[in-house]
């Protein structure tokens, strides 16, 4: 499972929001999949199309993120 990173700061993890403004971490994988970081989680209700970095001030989306 290789996850891809932040371009900014190059960590892999990551978050997504909804319309409350909740956030759920997330990993994205080198096929852009998103997954959710823990297994008992799932991403109904979150925006998938805007992804933030949980280490910098990096937002985007998931064809922005690094290969490691």
């Amino acid at each position: 499972m290789r996850k891809l990173i932040c371009p900014k700061c190059k960590i892999p993890n990551l978050f997504l929001k909804n319309a409350s403004n909740e956030r759920r971490l997330i990993y994205v994988l080198a096929d852009l999949t998103i997954v959710p970081s823990r297994e008992n989680e799932t991403l109904d209700g979150f925006n998938l199309d805007e992804i933030f970095c949980l280490g910098c001030s990096w937002s985007g989306s998931v064809r922005q993120l690094l290969k490691f």
